[in-house]
């Protein structure tokens, strides 16, 4: 058997794999799919709405001045903006939302102003 390759055959040759599954499962969750075979739509939409309103929060928590300098609407706007966009990671979506509505990049270290340089 060594070298093998086993493919289903009969009923079950047409049926997805579980990772073709799951990955169908997180596409609905994170890209808007939608919901997989056997899945309630409104759970889904639900789980997947508080899934960006935890990245949002994640954003607002790592960069405060970020959502200072995007105003009392910041949550509105980041779940507007990310609904279609998938996560890379907390520092990625806080510097592409900031570019997106024209903000300085809010690493540390990034777009410093230069009364801020001077010192250093």
């Amino acid at each position: 058997m060594s070298g093998e390759t086993r493919t289903a055959t009969g009923p079950l040759a047409d049926r997805p794999t579980l990772a073709q599954r799951q990955a169908a499962l997180v596409r609905a969750l994170v890209a808007g799919d939608a919901a997989p075979a056997g899945f309630d739509a409104g759970d889904l939409a639900a789980t997947a709405h508080g899934l960006l309103h935890k990245r949002a929060e994640e954003v607002r928590r790592r960069f405060p001045h970020l959502a200072h300098a995007v105003g009392a609407d910041f949550t509105a706007r980041y779940l507007e903006w990310a609904r279609t966009r998938p996560k890379t990671t907390t520092v990625g979506d806080a510097a592409a939302f900031a570019r997106a509505l024209g903000l300085p990049d809010p690493r540390p270290g990034r777009a410093r102003p230069r009364w801020r340089r001077l010192g250093r």
